[in-house]
């Protein structure tokens, strides 16, 4: 038996049949509920998984996940969708797995005892020198630590992920900033800057551009 969060809108004032998956009451798990917001980061230390609900409200689902990531949490997420949410979603969302909201019994019951059994991810990301830690939220060039913002850290996280790939600005925009961000794309050219004057003249190219369409990570 898992002990189970599950995180979403409004969902102690819901009746069970309109819960994100009603059919948990058939099954033998310890069930929790708590609202989206940074309670859940603290209920979550608490279960072995965290039902996150993005069923309608997909933009707040992955500010959750972006919350989680950010805390450095690990219990695995497991996103509720309905059908069409399965277009939205991208290996950065960091959800553990997802399942629909009207899957059965049996499906979920497995999903559940599969993530309740794997071994937690190291969170270690390396490429050109760069290593960096998830969960310490910790970036090191060649030894050294790297003083970094949030969202440069994300920034280089993404691109570290992504070694020889070109993101132009607004992929970029889009996946660290959020698809819900008003600002320009001017705003990635400075950061972008900020990051290249942090690692230093000597491993500046690691962050190279790409005339005309964007940037990506060299990490050879």
């Amino acid at each position: 038996m898992a002990s189970l969060l599950v995180v979403g809108p409004d969902l102690t004032t819901m009746v069970p049949a309109t819960l994100p998956l009603p059919v948990l009451g058939l099954l033998a798990h310890d069930v929790h509920y708590c609202p989206a917001d940074a309670t859940a980061l603290t209920e979550s230390a608490r279960v072995d998984i965290v039902l996150l609900d993005g069923r309608v409200d997909l933009a707040s689902a992955r500010s959750m996940c972006r919350l989680f990531a950010a805390s450095g949490a690990t219990v695995p997420l497991l996103l509720v969708v309905s059908e069409g949410g399965f277009t939205a979603l991208t290996a950065e969302w960091g959800i553990s797995d997802v399942v629909l909201a009207t899957a059965g019994p049996a499906e979920l019951d497995a999903r559940i005892r599969l993530l309740a059994s794997a071994k937690p991810d190291d969170g270690i990301i390396s490429a050109g020198g760069i290593t960096i830690d998830e969960s310490a939220y910790s970036a090191v060039l060649h030894g050294a630590s790297l003083d970094l913002t949030y969202t440069e850290f994300e920034l280089l996280k993404y691109l570290v992920q992504h070694p020889g790939r070109v993101f132009s600005r607004e992929q970029l925009l889009s996946e660290i900033w959020g698809y819900d961000y008003f600002g320009g794309t001017r705003t990635v050219d400075v950061h972008i800057r900020r990051l290249r004057a942090k690692l230093g003249t000597e491993h500046e190219s690691l962050i190279g551009t790409v005339r005309n369409v964007g940037y990506r990570f060299s990490a050879s």
